[in-house]
Order: structure tokens, then sequence, then C-alpha cells
């Protein structure tokens, strides 16, 4: 029986989810993916596409999957034809789950491609499947769950697979990390082709006997309508979510932010992750709501592995310390590990993924003597960690120095002509790379030469950028990451 199975009859009359303006139970959930399972009838282990909205039905066939024995490949209900084509792929999938409004979408396709397209609402609907005793497979922990796609800014995206066990393993550090109990109540707001909502937020609680709420959209005043009602106690967004918030609570009169950071002030936690979270929103989001962001650090690949502390200090600028069960080096070029000195973050543990779908190759090249290789360059400080960057993307080398270009984006963040901004290198022949910056400005008034001076007075001359360039919105992806290739293009 699985570890969802088990919590869900322990739970099985407590509020698991809340959506489209209804309550259901675990029991009304686990009966729900029952049906979904029997639905699919897999005759053996293979991947299954899903494009759900999120909510319900969204668990239930995520959950449905796993029961049937198949490997659960969430898509992304934003994406266009051709991505949804490519992970279908991809992976080999030869049926697709989708919520009625995607119909129209996939359905030439599925019938082109012999894929069984089964739409909820129509072949899965409560009471319509019969789920005998023994009709549902046995499954071991060691088998795959789920597929999720990279975000594929240097290549074309690469699937990881994890297993049973690993996503318990990525459960249970987190619940032992950051309390998590059946009294907690979040909502969800995030894109569920992505870790951080299905385990961070979805799957966490859920272990624990909690309640998910959803939101239909995302809208600030949505959000804070769901915070007026008083029963949620976590929160969880990237840094441009808590952005949008920060704008939308100043834009308020000073009676009704004092309202919200009363309601705030009583959340047990709130966390940020996905992209670096620049300390000036820390410190804005702190001054609004009351509390003091979680900030962590993860991937894909790997889910959850360093995080500031629940109790304790949570140091702007900083990820913190690795997770329970999770081990954590940094090492040089050459693969020796380092101290005193920034370094690769490698990782290892239980939560690590199994492998690259259909790409050995990528993930032999990915992995060295049973470390992961992340490819993001850390730096320790009494025993905090604090992200550099990517090799590939936020470390520009230039003239001979490796600069970070996240702590140059929060110097440049600092002035007051700055609302956002983004640091990338571009390729030059006498120094390698020079520093260039994109910036949003919230006073248009402010110049390439005035922020050249200001930066100037705040760092060494090699380290500020060489080349501004002024935009309305800088480019994200789902999770609110800044491609920093798009960037580059526009140089």
């Amino acid at each position: 029986m699985y570890y969802f199975q088990t919590n869900s009859l322990k739970y099985r009359d407590s509020i698991a989810i809340i959506s489209d303006g209804q309550s259901f139970t675990y029991a009304q959930l686990l009966d729900k993916a029952k049906e979904i399972a029997v639905s699919i009838n897999l005759s053996a282990s293979s991947a299954v596409a899903f494009m759900v909205n999120p909510g319900f039905n969204y668990v239930a066939t995520q959950w449905g999957i796993w029961l049937a024995g198949g490997i659960a490949v969430p898509i992304a209900v934003a994406h266009p034809m051709d991505s949804i084509q490519y992970i279908l792929e991809d992976t080999g999938a030869k049926t697709f789950i989708c919520s009625e409004n995607f119909k129209s979408l996939v359905a030439d396709y599925c019938s082109a491609n012999n894929i069984r397209l089964i739409v909820i609402g129509e072949e899965v609907e409560t009471g319509k499947c019969k789920v005998e005793s023994g009709t549902l497979p046995s499954i071991e922990m060691s088998r795959g769950a789920m597929i999720l796609y990279t975000s594929g800014t240097t290549s074309l995206p690469k699937g990881v697979l994890t297993t049973h066990h690993t996503i318990e393993a990525q459960i249970k550090s987190l619940v032992e990390a950051w309390e998590y109990t059946a009294n907690d109540h979040t909502l969800c707001v995030l894109p569920l082709h992505h870790i951080h909502g299905i385990i961070n937020v979805i799957s966490c609680t859920l272990y624990v006997g909690g309640k998910v709420e959803f939101m239909p959209s995302f809208s600030p005043e949505g959000i804070f309508a769901a915070f007026e009602k008083g029963q949620l106690n976590v929160f969880m967004a990237v840094p441009t979510i808590y952005f949008k918030l920060i704008t939308y609570l100043e834009s308020l009169s000073d009676e009704k932010r004092t309202y919200y950071k009363q309601i705030m002030s009583k959340f047990r936690l709130m966390i940020s992750g996905s992209a670096a979270l620049p300390v000036s929103v820390m410190e804005k989001w702190e001054a609004l709501s009351g509390q003091r962001l979680l900030e962590r650090y993860g991937m894909t690949e790997i889910g959850m592995a360093i995080s500031n502390p629940y109790h304790g200090e949570r140091r702007a600028g900083h990820v913190g310390m690795p997770l329970p069960g999770v081990q954590v080096r940094l090492v040089d070029e050459q693969n020796k590990e380092v101290t005193g000195q920034p370094g690769e973050i490698q990782i290892k543990g239980p939560n690590v993924f199994k492998e690259y779908w259909g790409k050995q190759k990528a993930t032999e090249e990915s992995f060295v003597d049973g470390w992961f290789k992340t490819g993001d360059v850390a730096e320790i400080a009494d025993g905090y960690y604090k992200i550099l960057g990517r090799n590939s993307t936020d470390i520009i080398k230039s003239g001979g120095y490796k600069l970070s270009a996240l702590e140059i984006e929060e110097v440049l963040r600092t002035h007051s002509g700055v609302s956002d901004c983004s640091v990338i290198g571009l390729p030059d022949e006498e120094w390698g790379e020079v520093v260039a910056a994109v910036v949003i400005l919230s006073d248009k008034n402010t110049s390439s030469d005035a922020l050249n001076q200001f930066m100037r007075t705040k760092m060494p001359a090699y380290r500020v950028p060489r080349k501004y360039l002024f935009v309305e919105e800088l480019p994200r992806n789902a999770m609110g990451k800044v491609t920093k290739n798009e960037l580059k293009k526009l140089f």
C-alpha cells in the first residue's frame, strides 16, 4: 500500500482539498483516485500524461495514475500544443488525461497518434467505475512515480524521473524540517508541473492530514480574500508573487495594510523558493506582513536540499543549511571538495532523482561518485549556504574574475530608481565577458550614467555593469525565474 493511501485511510473523514467552492475529504479523494486508476487500466508500468486544472481532480488524477502503477507526467495547463507534443513523444505516453476545457486542444493529436484520451467528467465520473478488491496492482516503492520536465533554458527540457521512494524521502525531510501537522491549511497558487507546488505544497500537507486550498486563478485580491477567512496558516510562493503582493499592499490605505498585517502575522510559516529571493523583497514583506520569509534551495532533480531553519535565524540572502537526510558538499572545477571558498553544490541522498528519462549519457554526466552536480555555485558562512548563481548563467567570468550576477543585482536593486533588474555576462574579446544589466525603472528619469555612478560607490569597478538596458518587464519562466538567455538576445 502506498504512503498516500495509508495516510488517507488514517485521515479519511478529514477535509483534504478545498476547490471550486467545495470541500472534499481524504476518503472522497482516495475513492476518486481509485476510479481514475480503474479507468486507466494499465497492463504495465508506463508514462501517463495529464493536463488537469488545479484542484480536487488534479490530485485525484495524480494519485489515480500511481494506483494504476503508472508514471505521472503533469503538463502545464498553459502549455501550447508544441510543448505538449514534445513531452508526449519524449515519454512515449499512450494515455492522456485532461480536463474538459483542454479536450479540443489535444483531441486531434491524440487520435492521430493512437493515444487514448480520457476526459475528466466524461469517462471518469463518480460512481461510474466499480473498484473491485484486487483490481489495482501492488506497487514497489522503487517503481517510477513521476516525470517532471526541467525548464530547458539552455537546451531541450529533460524528463526527471523520480520513484515513490524518492518522493516519500523528499516529503519526510520537509515534514521534519518545517514541522507540518494535520492542523496545517495551505493555499496553492503555484503551477502544478513543478516540484514546488507538487511536493512542498500539496504532497507534504496531505501526508500529515492537512488541508490544501486551491485558487481558480492568481490575483492579489483573491489571495488576500483567502487570507481574510482566517483559516490559512501556511503560504508558499515564488519571489515574483511576493513582489506583486507587496505592490498591491502598498497601494492600499494605512488602515487596510494594518488589517492585513494582523491577519498574516498569525500564520505559522511563509516560504519563498524556486528563484533567488531579493533581500529587498524579504525586508519589505516582513515589514508589511510581520512574517520573515523562510528561503530554501532545491531543484527538479533533488527536491529540496537546503533550507533556512524553521526555528532560528532566517538569514537574508542565504538559503540555509542541509535538510534532514541530505548530504551537501562544495567542489572546485576538478571535483575536489573545497572549504572557505566558493564551489559547485553537489548533492547526495534518497531525495535525488533516479535518471533523466531516456537519456543515459546525460544522467551519467550529471553524477560524479554518486554525487549529483547541480551546476549552482555557493559559498558557506557560519554554516549558511549563499547561492552565487548558476555556472552557466549567473557566474560571469570577466578579466580573470568570477563575478556573481546575483550579488550585483542585489546592490543594483538598492538604487531608489530601480524597481527590478537582472545581470548577465555578454561575450567580449578582451574581457571574456562584460557585465550588463537589464533594468526595470521605478523612476523613469534615472539614467544609465546615474546608475553607473551609484554602482561605483558600492563595489569595485570590475564588478560594475558596462552596459544598461531599460525594459518594462523581464522575461520569466512559469516559476518566476528570469530566462537570462532571452535577455542576452536583447543586446
